[in-house]
């Protein structure tokens, strides 16, 4: 038996001398539930093609921020890009912070209607009346103006909101901000506001499930979630007047015609952009990371993003994201090259 023991221990030993010992690369990162579908995908096909796992996190765009900026993620995500103050604690941290972008998406209004067969219109100001609780039921003269033909009930809207920090909640109010006057005075931008009326739930996970529990609700939810959940949504009007479902195309649009705006930084908003097809509640998710990465895991964080804005688009469709615009491409190019791995 001893001598038994001692040979699987040498077969062991052998194997592993054989192999380096070494176990695959492995990358800790997080945030986003927005490019969570997305990223999962990535990190199965790169897992496969290259040998290096990416543990992903779906824990909210403002969990992947603050993580990133402690290095407990190698490098976060989030669909809201960093404000000044937090890249000024980051820089007290870890110096100066990149903002990659991944990939595009849009957020849409789903709601649970029986009632309603053919999609819902809004507007910019009506949903904001709604998320400010001033449209308080379905069947509000604002909503049956907009859609005279449907079955509008004598029903509550139940108003669904995320309770965490949220890269999507940052699309959502961005959005509501810049056609609401009331909304951006009272309510404002970022990626956790104080809601004036609602239930709370975490992630796009959990206002997906809590829309399709409950009758008559409303949330907001990346377009991926309302399509695998079979949850309904409706069009918006964008800006030049013409009511748009979310899709490919219609993300895309936004973004090229946003393109001439983007910052140096690529710190950016694409909601409400020009455009007669562009749908107006779109945007990105960005990855986070130091300019400053440590020996070992440094190259491997930006081998992967260089890999995810370029051969890994080509995932992007059938997960309902679009691709990043090539000048965008070309542009965040740039910014992986300024990253400074240490020796």
């Amino acid at each position: 038996m001893k001598r038994n023991l001692i040979a699987v221990l040498g077969l062991a030993a052998l194997w592993a001398a054989g192999c380096g010992g070494k176990q695959p690369p492995r990358l800790n990162a997080g945030g986003s539930t927005f490019v969570y579908p997305m990223m999962s995908k990535w990190a199965s096909v790169y897992d496969a093609e290259k040998g290096v796992q990416v543990n992903y996190q779906s824990i909210g765009s403002g969990g992947g921020i603050q993580q990133m900026t402690a290095r407990t993620f190698d490098f976060g995500c989030s669909d809201g890009p960093m404000n000044e103050e937090q890249l000024q604690k980051a820089r007290q941290t870890g110096g100066e912070v990149l903002h990659i972008p991944l990939v595009l998406g849009s957020v849409v209004p789903a709601y649970n209607l029986a009632e309603v067969k053919e999609p819902l219109r809004f507007t910019g100001p009506v949903l904001a009346d709604i998320f400010l609780g001033k449209i308080k039921k379905w069947n509000d003269k604002a909503l049956q103006d907009l859609n005279p033909g449907a079955a509008l009930p004598d029903k509550e809207i139940v108003v669904v909101h995320r309770s965490d920090g949220s890269g999507t909640t940052y699309i959502w109010v961005d959005y509501l901000a810049k056609v609401s006057p009331e909304w951006k005075t009272k309510v404002g931008v970022a990626t956790s506001v104080n809601w004036p009326t609602g239930v709370g739930q975490k992630g796009n996970e959990g206002v997906a499930g809590q829309v399709l529990r409950s009758s008559g609700s409303m949330g907001y939810i990346e377009l991926i979630y309302a399509l695998q959940n079979e949850i309904k949504f409706g069009l918006v009007q964008n800006r030049e007047g013409e009511f748009i479902r979310a899709g490919l195309e219609s993300v895309t649009a936004a973004a090229e015609s946003s393109l001439s705006d983007i910052p140096d930084d690529l710190r950016y908003s694409i909601t409400n952009g020009p455009g007669k097809v562009s749908y107006p509640i779109s945007g990105t998710s960005w990855a986070l990371l130091y300019v400053n990465q440590p020996a070992g895991k440094g190259q491997h964080v930006v081998d992967f993003l260089r890999w995810a804005t370029h051969d890994g688009q080509r995932y992007t469709d059938e997960l309902y994201y679009s691709r990043l615009p090539q000048g965008l491409v070309e542009r965040l190019e740039k910014k992986l090259d300024m990253v400074k791995v240490g020796k």
